[in-house]
Formats: C-alpha cells, sequence, structure tokens
C-alpha cells in the first residue's frame, strides 16, 4: 500500500477503525471520515503513534454536501485510491414495528450513503497510476435474509447489488469495485442485537462454531485494495463469515 491514499467512511467504527489501521500498517496514507471526531481522532493516533500517517475528516454520510466537503478536501491534497464504504447503522425492529421513519434511515445510513459517496469520490479515483480500489463493506444478512434485521439487511442486499453495477460502470476508468461480506463480529452497530441466545444460533449455524475477529477481515481488505494482488477482479462478493454462508440445515 505504499504510496496509496485511503479514504476509510466509518473509520471511527469498530470494524472500520481496523481497517483504518490495517490499510495503515501496510503503508497507505489513511484518512478517517466519521460523525464522532473523539473516536476519528483516537484512531489516527494510534495509527500515527505506530509510525502510520493518517488525518480526521467530519462527514455525515446521509447529507451529499458534507460528503463532496469530504471528498474536496481528499481531492486537494492528492486524491484517493482505496475507498471503504464502512459506515453502518443497525435496528432490531422487526416488519410488523419498523415505522417510515426508520425504514428510510436504515436505507439511507446502509445504501445510499453507499451510491452517494461512489458518485462523488469516483472522478477522482479515475486512472489513477495502478488503478484504484472501492471496497464495499456488505453483511451475512444481505441474503438469504436474516430474522430480527429486516431493514438492515434490505439495505445490505442493495449494497451487494450496487457493488456489482459499478464495477461494469466503473472498469472503465481502471475503479474495480468488490464488497466484502462480513459474518458476525461483534461491534457497536449490533451489539444490541447479539444477545446470548441469538450468538448461540450464530454460532451453531457457523461451521467454524464461533464469532469473528476483527483482524480476521484484513486478509480481503489489503486483497481487495491491492492491484497488484486482485488487478482482475471487480464485481466479487467475498464471504468472510467462518463458513455461515455455505450452511443450511
Amino acid at each position: 500500500m505504499s504510496g496509496k491514499r485511503a479514504a476509510i467512511i466509518g473509520g471511527s467504527g469498530a470494524l472500520g477503525g481496523r481497517f483504518a489501521r490495517c490499510l495503515a500498517s501496510a503503508g497507505a496514507e489513511v484518512t478517517v471520515l466519521g460523525r464522532s471526531a473523539e473516536r476519528g481522532n483516537a484512531v489516527i493516533d494510534d495509527i500515527n503513534l505506530a509510525g502510520g500517517r493518517a488525518s480526521f475528516v467530519s462527514v455525515d454520510v446521509v447529507d451529499r454536501g458534507s460528503l463532496e466537503a469530504a471528498a474536496a478536501t481528499l481531492e486537494s491534497t492528492g486524491g484517493t485510491d482505496i475507498l471503504v464504504n464502512a459506515a453502518g447503522e443497525n435496528s432490531s425492529a422487526s416488519f410488523a414495528d419498523l415505522q417510515d421513519e426508520e425504514w428510510n434511515r436504515l436505507l439511507d445510513v446502509n445504501l445510499s450513503a453507499v451510491f452517494r459517496a461512489c458518485q462523488i469520490f469516483a472522478p477522482q479515483m479515475r486512472n489513477r497510476p495502478g488503478g484504484a480500489s472501492i471496497i464495499n463493506i456488505s453483511s451475512a444478512s444481505s441474503g438469504p435474509p436474516l430474522s430480527r434485521v429486516f431493514g438492515y439487511a434490505a439495505a445490505k442486499a442493495g449494497v451487494n447489488n450496487v457493488t456489482q453495477y459499478l464495477a461494469r460502470e466503473l472498469a472503465p476508468d481502471g475503479i474495480r469495485v468488490n464488497a466484502i461480506i462480513p459474518g458476525f463480529f461483534p461491534a457497536e452497530q449490533n451489539r444490541v442485537l447479539l444477545t446470548r441466545e441469538r450468538v448461540d444460533s450464530i454460532v451453531a449455524h457457523t461451521p467454524m462454531r464461533r464469532l469473528g475477529e476483527p483482524e480476521e477481515l484484513d486478509g480481503a481488505l489489503l486483497w481487495l485494495a491491492s492491484s497488484r494482488a486482485s488487478g482482475f477482479v471487480t464485481g466479487a462478493l467475498i464471504h468472510v463469515d467462518g463458513g455461515f454462508s455455505a450452511m443450511t440445515i
């Protein structure tokens, strides 16, 4: 990743912060984009103390103007080679109980934000030396859909579709677009959903019989970010889930 510039949207979250640290440790110059300056600055402090290069830019993914301002900041300092869309929000509301406001919020944060970010950042990623990479973070709930996360699952299914559509759309510009589909990794956004009963059910359905650790996403992230390692890979949906998606009954 030496010489590459990476933007991590949602980089102040648990998984997003891990992605930022991972890319920085591989030599990329990282910009953490998120709503929480406190959490974002904690991530960049870790990176800078470890000898990496990182900065924080405040952004609200549901606000196009905020994303445009953030993209302009990155373009003015050298552009973007790697874009990771890792922002997310979940809800335990059932289909029957989910109200329009919450449904719209889940689609906005988890799906529309990916569309906005790709549309806004793509112009500065065109024809970068060695090509550019967009990595969207989907979810095991994207299909077949899981119970108890109706709105989130629908949005993440959309992320898969958008990823494959943009892979075709942006390939002529030298931009690869892929998605990582994590299994179950404890994070702030899903902590309320991971009750003991729910965890037991997930683990029983996972051939490796455990939840994932954030660092176990590093390999897929670095592979998809590297034009040397995955230069002919676009439109791929990469499962990192301990076999969850391979199991039926």
